[in-house]
């Protein structure tokens, strides 16, 4: 990153090594042609901005992801109005172009519905971490350093998040499966 100041072709290697996930996590946050936008304007900001950034901190993913997430946080409202009318509806055409799978697909249409309405009922922090969590698939150590918060806040809205996505979908509200050691 410190070579990109005085050789900015060097921040294209930033660029290509991330702006593939940071454009599907905001495809599915908002749809294609938006993330598009929000991918071109994420890494704008970031070469802009990239003289502010610690050397310390290692990767650059989360600090990318924390500009991803604070301009998709501009369209928020945006979201979960697109939510609710697939709560209502039950079609959802984000979903649909980025489930390549048909058994992920009768899988997910099975609960469409609940599902979005469960994360639009969701506090817009819990919902940003659960989502960046499960579809940008950080670390919570990354999310923790994507939205500026301590890893504690992270584990506190993850837990609040899944409980209340699970007794909307009507499972036990309490079961607890560790995902970080399913793989």
């Amino acid at each position: 990153m410190r070579a990109s100041l005085e050789h900015p072709e060097v921040f294209a290697r930033l660029y290509d090594r991330h702006a593939a996930v940071i454009h599907r996590y905001a495809a599915r946050r908002l749809g294609a042609e938006a993330a598009d936008d929000v991918t071109a304007e994420t890494f704008l900001i970031a070469f802009r901005t990239r003289s502010r950034f610690d050397a310390a901190r290692g990767t650059a993913r989360p600090w990318l992801f924390g500009i991803a997430g604070n301009l998709i946080g501009k369209q928020r409202r945006s979201e979960v109005r697109a939510l609710r009318a697939l709560a209502r509806t039950g079609r959802d055409p984000v979903a649909e172009s980025w489930s390549d799978r048909a058994d992920e697909r009768l899988s997910a249409q099975a609960v469409q519905k609940e599902l979005a309405g469960a994360l639009a009922r969701l506090s817009a922090g819990d919902r940003e971490v659960l989502l960046l969590i499960a579809w940008a698939e950080l670390s919570y150590q990354e999310t923790a350093e994507a939205l500026g918060i301590p890893v504690g806040t992270v584990r506190s809205r993850l837990n609040r998040a899944r409980r209340k996505t699970r007794a909307v979908l009507g499972a036990d509200p309490t079961l607890v499966i560790d995902t970080a050691e399913a793989v």
